[in-house]
């Protein structure tokens, strides 16, 4: 009976030993997966962060294209407008 008693408490310590050893996989498992995941989380912020700065610099290519667009305007209704003058002065003569 005490050889009996023995081997059941070995046969529930193994199998203690052997859930504890499967959680402990499984948290490993987990942990992996998270750190994967905050490694893929930080891939896809470097990514977003990039696309920002390129959006950013595109805009300020953007803006001075049109001031330079908006500069070339106003000298050209002004050149317009002086030749509308010399026109003008022109057919008066």
């Amino acid at each position: 009976m005490r050889k009996l008693t023995i081997a059941g408490f070995a046969l529930a310590t193994a199998l203690t030993a052997g859930c504890a050893t499967t959680d402990q996989a499984a948290i490993d498992e987990a942990n992996a997966n998270a750190a994967s995941a905050e490694q893929t989380a930080s891939n896809a912020m470097t990514t977003a962060n990039n696309a920002a700065s390129a959006a950013a610099s595109a805009q300020q290519t953007a803006e001075e294209a049109l001031a330079a667009a908006q500069a070339a305007q106003r000298a050209a209704d002004e050149a317009n407008e002086r030749a509308r003058r010399m026109l003008q002065q022109s057919s008066q003569k």
